[in-house]
């Protein structure tokens, strides 16, 4: 099997000069803030790192994966960002972006990106809610991901 013509490989990534952010397009708007991922979790309920702990594990059953902490959010990528989490003091929002509308128990809002797709926000306040139907959400929004 040999190399894809050079117009069907996809580019490397952008790499911002300030923070070491990688990107799929050069000069993508972001905030160059550092923070650790402890951070968000400073005055929480335990039970909410213990949520996180497990949504990571679930993001990177699918593979290599970078996650970053913002200042609000954390973000998994792989060559674009396809998960994130919103840390709250008893709970943990998780978005996922796909390609179609789901219905899932922990689903509590969609957003319509038009021609790219749904973002989805679940919200969970034990490890165990993350259920067999989240996992495979998950998968599907790493493929989007990789931009296979």
């Amino acid at each position: 099997m040999g190399r894809l013509p050079a117009d069907l490989r996809p580019r490397p990534l952008w790499t911002c000069p300030r923070c070491g952010h990688r990107f799929v397009t050069r000069n993508l708007w972001h905030s160059c803030v550092r923070v650790r991922i402890g951070d968000h979790f400073k005055d929480k309920d335990p039970l909410v790192r213990r949520v996180f702990d497990e949504l990571q594990r679930v993001v990177r059953a699918c593979g290599r994966t970078t996650v970053y902490a913002q200042k609000t959010r954390i973000v998994f990528m792989v060559r674009v960002r396809f998960a994130g989490a919103i840390v709250r003091r008893r709970w943990l929002d998780a978005g996922l972006w796909l390609k179609r509308r789901v219905q899932h128990p922990r689903l509590i809002r969609v957003e319509d990106f038009g021609r790219l797709g749904y973002g989805l926000t679940f919200r969970f306040t034990s490890p165990e809610q993350l259920d067999r139907s989240f996992r495979a959400l998950v998968k599907e929004a790493y493929a989007i991901g990789c931009q296979a």
